[in-house]
């Protein structure tokens, strides 16, 4: 799987949010307008050797953003080698992944996110033998609940889980609860910034020592995060940084699009949380 955001729109989504015109970026990269714009398009085209002047006037690590222009991958994680967890990406136009999640004592299943269709998650539990105890909404963009309704429908006593009231749920599950699936813990954690109703989920209690895992919806890409307007970037990082980094460094990071990464890869490689 590649990344979500190739370097040109890493560099734009920070150039939006900090406010900075094309012109004046295209000037810091050495570039004329036109050959700017192709490199925010495509990612290619470094806009400078060092990207040092750019980046820097856009709060970006240079050196990271460099690695991601030329190739910087986190490194495969599978997640089933230690955990009862699927990605499943559905695709209507863009790729977004949910997640299935369950406890193998006793069959008891959460599902993160919806995507574009149902059927590859009810597939999955039919496979492994669950029951879809809870859903758990990490904000309230279409594309991560476009099957919510069929969900539901097909799962009515499945208990449905948001951030703040942006998507209909009944209960809700304010941060700082705690979620049983049978031996698993899920917390939520306000990550709002990419969205206002933005929550990731904190699941812990595997079995053996298998790490954390946390699912974050758009808050936080590999090498990347979520677009945000100029107003709201500050807020985004920062709850990142509090909610997301501040966890073990193999905590499993499960983003709503892209490759699976960890807290210590973004640690060391994502341009925005130097």
């Amino acid at each position: 799987m590649t990344l979500e955001d190739h370097a040109g729109d890493i560099v734009a989504k920070a150039r939006t949010a900090v406010g900075v015109s094309v012109e004046e970026a295209a000037a810091l990269a050495g570039l004329e307008v036109p050959a700017y714009c192709r490199f925010e398009q495509t990612g290619q085209g470094s806009p400078s050797p060092r990207f040092d002047r750019l980046a820097a006037r856009l709060g970006l690590h240079a050196k990271r953003l460099a690695a991601i222009a030329g190739g910087w991958l986190p490194r495969p994680h599978q997640a089933n080698r230690w955990h009862e967890l699927r990605q499943i990406t559905t695709r209507e136009g863009m790729a977004v992944n949910s997640y299935l999640v369950w406890d193998a004592a006793t069959g008891e299943a959460a599902l993160f996110d919806t995507g574009w269709e149902a059927q590859p998650a009810v597939d999955l539990m039919g496979e492994n033998g669950l029951e879809l105890k809870h859903l758990f909404i990490t904000h309230g963009h279409h594309d991560h609940v476009a099957a919510l309704a069929p969900i539901q429908r097909r799962f009515p006593r499945a208990k449905v889980h948001t951030g703040p009231p942006l998507v209909p749920a009944d209960p809700q599950s304010p941060a700082g609860d705690v979620v049983g699936i049978g031996g698993l813990r899920v917390m939520a954690r306000p990550t709002p910034g990419h969205s206002e109703d933005g929550t990731s989920y904190l699941i812990q209690g595997w079995v053996g020592n298998a790490p954390p895992v946390v699912v974050v919806g758009d808050a936080l890409f590999a090498g990347s995060m979520g677009r945000t307007v100029e107003a709201a970037f500050e807020t985004a990082k920062q709850a990142v940084r509090k909610q997301i980094l501040s966890l073990p460094a193999a905590t499993l990071i499960c983003p709503g699009h892209g490759p699976m990464t960890t807290v210590g890869e973004e640690k060391a490689h994502n341009p925005f949380f130097a």
